[in-house]
């Protein structure tokens, strides 16, 4: 029986659907590999920032001055691109729903693409690991910088208790000026206002003064002063006793900075 020329299209339409479902299959398989692909590359770069993150912990105390600056101007770009990217995503998200509601006459949510979310996911990794990079960078200032300032302060306690404790009557007045410079407040007003009794006294006694500083640490601290401990010995002659056994001191030193300069404010023996 011949075919009437309205089947004939009724077949031909139906080859024309199953042509392009089979064209949409085709093309759903390739973005799903492609999105693979790119998750197997984006698994790869965070495993590559991690080995590089873990690299950067271990010489931080090194570099931190280099790496905080370095994770700074990455964590900028990162952003910079991140923006950038999403910003073009939405205008083209844009542009394609506003041609399909002209087209189409009606209005639908577009689902972003699969690499456009691997590429974001990216980009949220890289960042988290600069921002942890960075924050290792300043924890190890920080500390950098508490070692530093306790080593000033225990320097400066340390030169001071021998300018305190080392004293010689052939040269009193340069010992007894060098122990006034290095002191501050009403501490330092104190040996001005007795410097010339002491010198009387030291000279008249023949009195030599000689001290080591045994051990030292640091028991509180802020940017501008410290309380520091210090245990020394110190061996005594003079005009009664050419030399006498020596004797073990411990003192809490106080250190204060005074026009940039660490000096003793305040010092007391402890027994």
């Amino acid at each position: 029986m011949a075919s009437s020329p309205t089947d004939a299209a009724r077949k031909a339409g139906k080859a024309t659907k199953g042509g392009t479902s089979e064209s949409a299959a085709s093309d759903a398989e390739a973005q799903a590999a492609e999105a693979e692909a790119l998750a197997a590359e984006a698994e790869a770069e965070a495993a590559e920032a991690e080995a590089q993150a873990a690299q950067a912990r271990a010489r931080a105390a090194a570099l931190r001055a280099e790496r905080e600056q370095e994770a700074r101007r990455r964590a900028a770009e990162a952003a910079a691109a991140a923006e950038a990217a999403d910003t073009e995503d939405v205008d083209a998200d844009y542009r394609e729903a506003e041609q399909d509601e002209d087209t189409a006459g009606r209005s639908w949510l577009r689902v972003p693409k699969l690499s456009t979310v691997a590429a974001s996911f990216v980009v949220l990794v890289i960042a988290g690991l600069l921002a942890a990079s960075g924050y290792m960078v300043w924890q190890s200032h920080q500390t950098a910088k508490h070692w530093d300032q306790e080593a000033a302060f225990t320097t400066a306690a340390r030169q001071g208790v021998v300018n305190l404790m080392s004293l010689n009557f052939n040269h009193g007045d340069q010992d007894m000026q060098r122990l006034i410079d290095s002191t501050t407040g009403q501490f330092r007003e104190d040996f001005e206002k007795s410097k010339t009794d002491f010198l009387a006294v030291m000279k008249g006694s023949r009195v030599i003064t000689q001290a080591e500083v045994r051990a030292i640490g640091v028991e509180s601290m802020t940017d501008d002063s410290a309380v520091v401990l210090v245990a020394a010995n110190s061996q005594v002659s003079n005009s009664a006793s050419s030399t006498q056994a020596p004797r073990a001191w411990r003192l809490s030193v106080t250190i204060e900075r005074d026009n940039g300069q660490l000096k003793m404010a305040k010092v007391e023996f402890v027994p």
